[in-house]
């Protein structure tokens, strides 16, 4: 059985570590995990929910960025599809091969996209997922029924990787953990600890209870992604911005929009930006659009004009144009950015920068999901140079994730799950109750609550779902309905009383209303149902 979260946090407050990481997403886990491998003793703390933030946000992509060929940014490509490799082959139950068609309405389109992903696919090397190949307008609507096909000329099939983003952060947790990490969700970073000027540790606070205690470290490294600037003014008040921040908004939709399990790559839009239809856990998601923003939020929310914009770059391309009422769920996200000359957000780079302040504060910033190996590996790698810590080697580029396991037969939600299926087969075992859905719209069943409680380190009804399962995303009216017996199971789990179950229910309402639903009154403007291409 895993530590409690009581026994964790005494020996958070009673030991000295070697690393201390501040940010639980994919940046500060990768981190987390990097150190633990290499024998450093290490520790994780994260204000909020693992990947509560930006890394659950993603377009749901293990991809080298088609984007950046474009814009001549080719070593990016280069390290990030082989990092996709990498993912895959460490965590085949979360990661796996998705082959995309790029649709061509004219015939000088064959061409000019063939060269451009073969170009792409030519990069991978042997961390190929599969060959790139033009189409015929036939061939192409076999690939996607669902695809519009007045002009269709054909189009260019490539392949990149897709993945369950909230879910490889946590088997990051739990790697992190099985290699001696502590690990902890809903700690706080109140201030940082100096000693002689240098940063030595740091001041936490438990967010449910309010107990505070200081933790000894002799690295403390800020990977809080969105937030990285708040930790870095801790350590000093008038340091400026590292950051600039975009949101990213995502709609999900009916799997019959497509009516297969090929995704649809749109690879030129008015503003530059690349739009994505791609099969995820039964539905469809399309995205991303590219805001910038000012303000730093857990919940950006979004504007009305980006779910036009995704249906109108969209519905072009579509049998069957979208409407608002196709929309099940909206979700949006924060990028960080590193501040560069560029005009707009979608031109920034996503390569990541790492620095060391003059008290020896670390921050590591920027990237993104795909090389998110790459960079815990050049943080720690950095922190050696700095003679911050003893050498040891990197590790991870061979280091299975927890569950990593071969998905047999069709790809379905349980397949997340890896070698932990069998743990949530035996909780049904024990009490067939458990294999009860949380509603007729979603796969998940009652028993996954259980194993969220117990093995993953939820403790709200957000935690479960809207990242242990995912139902938030996938139906927001759904997900609201499940609440009240979501919320029964985790008070019984977590020994809580029936006002707990009341204000999680209504949080989660909330949340969902304000975040993840349309207006159910909604009217569709005369743009959503107007196609215009842009080539």
């Amino acid at each position: 059985m895993p530590m409690t979260r009581a026994e964790k946090l005494t020996l958070v407050a009673s030991n000295s570590f070697d690393v201390l990481v501040i940010g639980g997403g994919a940046t500060g886990l990768g981190i987390a995990l990097d150190a633990a491998t290499r024998g450093y003793r290490t520790a994780l703390v994260d204000a909020g929910d693992f990947a509560q933030a930006t890394s659950s946000r993603a377009t749901k992509l293990v991809h080298g960025g088609v984007r950046y060929l474009a814009s001549g940014q080719i070593h990016l490509v280069y390290e990030a599809l082989h990092e996709r490799k990498v993912m895959l082959e460490n965590a085949p139950h979360l990661v796996q091969a998705l082959p995309f068609l790029t649709p061509a309405y004219s015939w000088k389109d064959l061409p000019y996209y063939g060269i451009g992903l073969k170009l792409y696919d030519l990069l991978s090397g042997g961390s190929s997922m599969g060959p790139t190949r033009i189409l015929g307008a036939a061939a192409a609507r076999q690939r996607i029924p669902g695809i519009a096909t007045n002009g269709l000329k054909g189009g260019v099939l490539y392949h990149d990787g897709q993945f369950d983003d909230a879910r490889l952060a946590l088997a990051l947790a739990r790697t992190a953990e099985d290699h001696g990490a502590i690990v902890l969700n809903y700690v706080r970073c109140l201030r940082l600890h100096k000693t002689n000027g240098m940063v030595t540790g740091a001041e936490l606070a438990d967010v449910e209870t309010g107990r505070t205690f200081p933790v000894a470290a002799s690295v403390v490294i800020n990977a809080t992604g969105i937030f990285v600037d708040s930790i870095r003014q801790q350590d000093k008040a008038d340091i400026p911005p590292l950051l600039s921040v975009s949101r990213g908004t995502h709609i999900v939709v009916d799997p019959d929009v497509l009516g297969s399990d090929n995704a649809i790559m749109v690879p030129k839009t008015a503003d530059g930006r690349v739009i994505f239809a791609i099969p995820w856990l039964g539905k469809v998601v399309i995205g991303t659009t590219d805001v910038p923003v000012t303000d730093v939020e857990m919940e950006p929310g979004h504007q009305e004009s980006e779910v036009t914009y995704l249906l109108e770059h969209i519905n072009p391309y579509l049998a069957r144009p979208l409407t608002r009422t196709d929309i099940r769920s909206v979700f949006s996200g924060l990028r960080p950015l590193v501040t560069g000359k560029e005009a707009t957000t979608s031109k920034l780079s996503r390569e990541h920068h790492i620095d060391a302040s003059a008290s020896g504060l670390i921050t590591v910033a920027g990237g993104k999901w795909t090389t998110y190996r790459r960079m815990a590996e050049d943080t720690l790698d950095f922190a050696i140079g700095k003679k911050m810590l003893p050498a040891k080697p990197c590790v991870t580029r061979k280091t299975r994730l927890h569950g990593a396991a071969l998905a047999q037969g069709p790809r379905t939600h349980l397949s997340r799950y890896g070698t932990d299926v069998g743990r949530i087969a035996t909780l049904i075992v024990a009490n067939p109750g458990l294999a009860q859905p949380l509603d007729a719209a979603l796969p998940f069943v009652q028993a996954e609550v259980v194993f969220a409680v117990h093995e993953e380190m939820a403790r709200t009804v957000e935690d479960v779902l809207s990242r242990r399962t995912r139902a938030l995303m996938l139906d927001a009216q759904a997900a609201v309905r499940s609440a009240a017996a979501v919320a029964s199971i985790m008070a019984q789990e977590l020994g809580l009383d029936a006002a707990w179950e009341e204000r999680q229910v209504q949080s989660f309402g909330e949340l969902a209303r304000h975040f993840y639903q349309l207006p159910s009154d909604a009217a569709a403007p005369a743009s959503d149902r107007v196609p215009v291409r842009a080539h």
